[in-house]
């Protein structure tokens, strides 16, 4: 009785040790998407909130999606906000008024605040930006390539005749730079609320 008591401790004791399948689950989770894109150096696979604990290869698709077209969106938002702050604008009226593209302020200002575009240009920029979202920039055709390849059959730029090296690049350059654009949007919207100046930029 003393031996056989002496194993079932033994054997207790060791099981103490062993890692639970959930944690088993999670190394495993973590480990499928090590190699995706975007995953690289110096940061490697970076989850701090941990949105893919757990998940499967359609979750991660999901936000990559995400991801991708947030990129895009806020790349063409910080060049905008760079190129009307430079002076630049489109020429002519904004409306029958004769109100000028650049009689409006730059950032929130146009947007918000007593000199904004009036309800009605707001307006037509939602709708505008509604029908890109529902019937543009999504894959209709279902002949995708990868996540984020919105060329539906019509757009190509030449891309098919890149090799496959080539391509795994040239969207990790995208990848990277809609994560700068991110950051770098957000960094120009603080910096107009907190007032100052900018390089480039100038006065916010």
């Amino acid at each position: 009785m003393m031996k056989l008591a002496a194993l079932a401790a033994l054997a207790a004791s060791a099981s103490a040790f062993a890692p639970s399948p959930a944690t088993r689950s999670s190394i495993t989770s973590l480990n499928a998407f090590e190699s995706e894109l975007g995953a690289q150096p110096p940061l490697g696979f970076f989850d701090p909130l941990g949105l893919l604990d757990q998940a499967g290869q359609a979750r991660f698709d999901r936000l990559r999606y995400v991801e991708i077209k947030h990129g895009r969106i806020c790349q063409l938002a910080f060049l905008g906000n760079i190129i009307t702050r430079a002076g630049i604008h489109i020429p002519g009226n904004i409306d029958t008024a004769g109100d000028a593209f650049d009689s409006y302020p730059n950032g929130f200002g146009a947007l918000f605040g007593p000199n904004s575009i009036p309800t009605d240009g707001k307006l037509q920029i939602l709708f505008f930006i509604g029908f890109l979202e529902l019937f543009v920039m999504k894959d209709v055709t279902g002949t995708n390539a990868f996540v984020g390849d919105f060329r539906n059959g019509a757009i190509d730029f030449g891309w098919d005749k890149f090799d496959e090296e080539t391509k795994l690049k040239k969207r990790a350059i995208e990848l990277n730079n809609g994560r700068a654009a991110m950051m770098g949007i957000l960094g120009l919207m603080v910096h107009e609320k907190l007032g100052g100046e900018l390089p480039i930029v100038g006065a916010m």
